[in-house]
């Protein structure tokens, strides 16, 4: 799969980190790509990115109420 480059016209209130990093979170938020991906694309490092989520409430491991049980009785 290659890179596809993107042209948007952004509002002026809204820099072009910012909307890198905004795509970057929706795109990991539904699964598009992985964590190391969505960091990359909003220029980040993992660590930093994995801030950023907890910043907007998007949880960094998704997992079904069943196996987080299943993780924590273990």
């Amino acid at each position: 799969m290659g890179a596809v480059n993107l042209k948007v016209e952004l509002p002026s209130s809204l820099s072009g980190d910012e909307a890198k990093t905004f795509l970057a979170i929706k795109l990991y938020e539904v699964g598009k790509v992985s964590l190391g991906q969505a960091a990359k694309i909003a220029g980040h490092s993992k660590r930093a990115f994995m801030e950023i989520l907890g910043h907007y409430q998007v949880p960094v491991f998704d997992y079904p109420p069943e196996e987080l049980q299943q993780e924590i009785s273990q």
